[in-house]
């Protein structure tokens, strides 16, 4: 019985095995080849493109599958659907998919291509190719069967044909990251209510601009919806949001498109939502806990207030957290017990307060943690032990306090620790792993000396342990194994340097090095990274030398507040910033400089360097704008070899003994001129009124001469705003046509420009006030800041009442001149005034009762003139004392002893207008650079020179650049 059964079973195999075989045997012969048309087809597609790889440079790094040229293999004669990237029906032979994503191709599209030609086809992958020049035409919806149609990333452009809509059974479009392509006006509504099969819609970078439509929230096939960065605007839905199957929607880039955050149902499958970059406000409703399978949360940069919902506990699933950028506050709530698959969390730039709470010690799993840009304070929890998998951890500018837990010098795959701007205290500890590539620990009160676990850091690129309190001696020898550090800052600290006999050969790559304001003396003979090394600050040390400038890739070199001696050291001809400026080096300056032919800034100031200047000054470098000699010995005339063209922004000769002025008129984007304190005999240089962008005029302490008179220019000085002619000779009437053009001093709108100073980022100003010999230095020139002085000189009759134009005017000194008549009313439109200075004139008559408005006004001085009558009062004048009035024994009333009578007393009905004539002469004492004042600094700070004011008519406003 049992062998019949065998029997039975062994003929039914051989049956079934018969018929197997005759099947296949049936079905192969019954399989087409691919169609003759569509090969010839498919290989006229293949011409009209090159192959060029980098069509398809992104593939990789976007697409995440590696690129290569398909079409290559297509050869006349074989089979098309054994071609790569072509699959065919297998019964009728025809091309029903054509896949050739990443495959090089470079080339147009046109209207007419054969790829049209392919009525059958189902799905068309052409994504990550180079099409530039081509449209998404009216061909593309020839294909009435497609299901599938991938265009992304592929330099389409123009409009959208909206023949697309009637691809009826799409189930996948992407045209994303084709950024020059756009929907026509109701394209995409268009498109959204006719393609009801959708279950992925991807149009991240496509042009929208539409309101995000409500038919599409009904569309419960679509399994991923990607409208980033397309121009949605208007309010987002406020309805709940049904779609059972939606599992990725990403909205992040429209930045215009507002409303609350979404309301999703229990029953939802979303695993990855991106709102960032959008205006989705309010507070994060308690219904984001029903998201129970999300795995990827953005709403970084949004408006989105209040506090973390306790139900975020729910969100089991979470892989990665960015609410970074928003406005939250309060309390980082204790919710991360359960969020244990969390592997990045980042709730930086946000108004979070409080402590970091003791829950986050169970994310075993997270990689980056970054809470940075917050008000979080107290100590980092010691109890925090269990992240061992973190690779990064920010937390800076916070307010954090106490000694930097051990647990963070534990962290086997630490590699970035960023606990700058904060208030740690305590030594820095050992680092027990070299996995670390980036340290920040700067700005923070931590002291000792640098622990030697860091000189062990073979992987470490970044060191940055500026503005603390460290101290001890940094031998050089310790660097050797740093073979890949890139940027060393520890500036701002206490430290001092040795240099080992071997350093030639140490830190290879270096870039950057910043040791400026420590202990450093002595003559250098460092020479690490000689040929890498771009940007070295040793400024504010006590280095008395160089035994050579070694680095040929310098950019940046700045020397300056040092106790450098001997000649100038020749800067390298790649150098762009070269500062020895405060230093004793002497000597004449050698015409190899102008081998530096890439110089922006050359900063020379304060120094003993004397002789002539070099011819080659004005014209070495198209680059250079910063040209700055101030306080030296140099003698002789200016250069006069300014090409046209020249990007001169800053020229700063105060304080040498130059004798002849040369025009400057090349100097088109000239904002600074300082010749302050020299010996130049000239008339006044009208030609510097043709400067569009002059903004600072210093040429105090000569000996012009002259009368200023008018200009033939027809608006000269349209952007001055600081002139210093004090202390010269000039004579005759103030020139009114010069001060009716200073309209820099004039509406200045303070809302827009407050916080801006002049200069770039490689180049500030700062300016030293002087008064009776007392100097007091400000640091930055705002951009605000306007001041008229022409004092010290032989001007003549009426001040014109136009100067009340100047109605943002922070400081006016007229003293010492031989200036008559009344104060002008118009003086009360100066509202803005902070100091004024008529001291030592002829002027007469009344102190206007108006003035009294001048809120501002801190410094008045208008001594030693024959003015009568009662003193104002009322606001900033019962601040001011008998210095502001000695001198003038007509005058009566607070703060003098002389008491009024009742002629003397103000009748503001029987003020008199005061007249005057054309004319404006300058004289300034300061120099936004030279010697004048800057913008933004308050006089009052100068109040406390209580006594005799007289010496305010001498008010020296000096600048250096720095």
């Amino acid at each position: 019985m049992t062998s019949k059964l065998l029997l039975l079973c062994f003929l039914f195999f051989l049956s079934c095995s018969h018929l197997l075989l005759s099947s296949s045997f049936s079905f192969s012969n019954s399989t087409k080849i691919c169609p003759h048309g569509q090969a010839l087809a498919l290989l006229q597609f293949k011409q009209s493109f090159s192959i060029d790889n980098s069509s398809s440079r992104y593939c990789n790094v976007l697409g995440g599958t590696p690129s290569y040229p398909k079409t290559e293999y297509w050869k006349e004669g074989s089979d098309c659907c054994s071609w790569d990237g072509v699959s065919c029906d297998l019964v009728t032979g025809h091309v029903i998919e054509l896949d050739l994503s990443c495959s090089w191709l470079s080339g147009t599209i046109h209207s007419n291509s054969t790829l049209f030609r392919f009525p059958h086809l189902q799905r068309l992958n052409l994504a990550f190719n180079n099409f530039n020049g081509s449209f998404v035409s009216a061909g593309f919806g020839r294909f009435s069967s497609l299901t599938h149609l991938n265009l992304s990333a592929s330099l389409f452009l123009g409009l959208i044909s909206p023949k697309i809509s009637y691809l009826s059974n799409l189930v996948s479009l992407d045209l994303s990251l084709n950024w020059d392509v756009e929907f026509r006006p109701h394209g995409f509504d268009s498109l959204v209510q006719k393609l009801t099969k959708l279950q992925k819609l991807h149009l991240l970078g496509i042009y929208i601009s539409s309101v995000f439509p409500n038919s599409l929230l009904n569309g419960s096939s679509l399994i991923s919806l990607d409208l980033s960065h397309s121009g949605l605007y208007g309010r987002f839905p406020d309805n709940d949001i049904h779609l059972p199957k939606l599992q990725l929607l990403h909205l992040w880039g429209n930045y215009n498109l507002d409303g609350n955050f979404p309301r999703f149902s229990e029953n939802n499958s979303l695993i990855d939502l991106d709102l960032s970059s959008t205006n989705f406000s309010r507070e994060l409703p308690a219904s984001i806990g029903n998201l129970k399978s999300l795995q990827i949360l953005g709403l970084s940069n949004c408006q989105v207030l209040g506090s973390i919902p306790a139900s975020l506990e729910n969100l089991t699933q979470i892989t990665f957290l960015s609410l970074y950028g928003n406005h939250f506050s309060g309390k980082i709530p204790n919710v991360f017990n359960n969020l244990r698959n969390l592997i990045s969390l980042d709730l930086s730039k946000n108004n979070f307060s409080g402590q970091i709470p003791p829950s986050i010690g169970n994310l075993t799993n997270l990689r980056m943690l970054d809470f940075s840009d917050n008000h979080l304070e107290g100590a980092i929890p010691s109890s925090i032990y269990g992240l061992s998998s973190l690779s990064y951890v920010s937390l800076q500018y916070n307010l954090f306090n106490g000694t930097i837990p051990s647990w963070l010098y534990t962290l086997p795959s630490l590699l970035e620790l960023d606990l700058s701007h904060n208030k740690f205290t305590g030594h820095i500890g050992e680092f027990q792993f070299n996995s670390l590539e980036n340290i920040d620990l700067s700005i923070n009160e931590l002291h000792g000396s640098i622990p030697t676990s860091i000189f062990e850091l073979v992987n470490l690129s970044s060191l940055r342990l500026f503005s603390n309190n460290l101290s001890g001696v940094l031998e050089t020898s310790k660097f050797e194994k740093l073979i890949n550090l890139n940027d060393l800052d520890l500036s701002n600290n206490m430290l001092s340097l040795t240099m080992s006999s071997n350093s030639n050969s140490m830190l290879p790559n270096i870039e950057s090095i910043d040791l400026s304001n420590n202990n450093i003396s002595g003559i250098l003979s460092w020479n690490m990274g000689k040929d890498t090394l771009s940007y070295l600050n040793l400024s504010y040390n006590f280095i008395s030398g160089f035994e050579m400038l070694p680095w040929s890739s310098m950019r940046f070199l700045d020397l300056h507040f040092n106790l450098l001696q001997g000649q100038l050291p020749t800067p390298k001809n790649s150098t762009y910033f070269f500062s020895v400026s405060h230093n004793k080096l002497s000597g004449e300056i050698s015409p190899l400089i102008c081998k530096a032919s890439s110089m922006g800034v050359l900063e020379l100031s304060h120094n003993n360097f004397g002789g002539m200047l070099p011819h080659c000054l004005g014209n070495f470098s198209k680059d250079l704008f910063v040209l700055n000699l101030r306080r030296n010995q140099f003698h002789g005339i200016i250069p006069q070899t300014f090409l046209k063209g020249n990007s001169i922004r800053t020229l700063d000769f105060n304080g040498n003994q130059l004798e002849g002025l040369v025009s400057l008129i090349m100097c088109r984007e000239l904002e600074v001129l300082d010749l302050g304190n020299n010996k130049i005999n000239d008339m006044f240089p009208h030609w510097l009124g043709a400067l569009p962008k002059l903004q600072v005029l210093v040429l105090c302490s000569n000996h012009f001469h002259g009368h200023i008179g008018v200009s033939k220019i027809k608006s000269p000085f349209m952007s001055l705003r600081i002139i210093d002619l004090a202390h010269n000779d000039f004579e005759g009437n103030l020139p009114e046509m010069y001060l009716r053009s200073l309209k820099a001093t004039m509406n200045i709108d303070e809302g827009n420009m407050t916080g801006r100073y002049m200069g770039g980022a490689y180049y500030q100003g700062s300016m030293v006030v002087t008064i009776k010999g007392l100097e007091m230095e400000f640091v930055k020139i705002l951009n605000t800041f306007t001041i008229v002085d022409l004092s010290s000189n032989k001007f003549q009759g009426d001040i014109p009442e136009c100067i009340g134009n100047l109605n943002s005017l922070r400081g006016l000194n007229l003293s010492r001149n031989y200036l008559t008549g009344h104060i002008p009313l118009s003086f009360k439109i100066l509202k803005m005034l902070e100091s004024l200075d008529l001291s030592s004139n002829k002027l007469s008559g009344r102190i206007p009762q108006e003035l009294t408005s001048l809120t501002f006004l801190e410094v008045l001085n208008l001594s030693q003139n024959h003015l009568t009558g009662f003193i104002p009062q009322g606001s900033q004048f019962q601040t001011f004392e008998n210095d502001s009035y000695y001198g003038n024994p007509g005058l009566c009333g607070f703060p003098l002893s002389k008491r009024c009578t009742t002629d003397e007393v103000l009748d503001p009905s029987q003020e008199i207008v005061a007249e005057f004539e054309s004319g404006f002469d300058w004289k300034i004492t300061l120099i936004g650079y030279g010697c004048g004042l800057v913008s933004g600094f308050s006089l009052g700070c100068l109040i406390f020179l209580s006594g005799n004011l007289n010496g305010l008519c001498g008010l020296l406003i000096r600048t250096f650049t720095r």
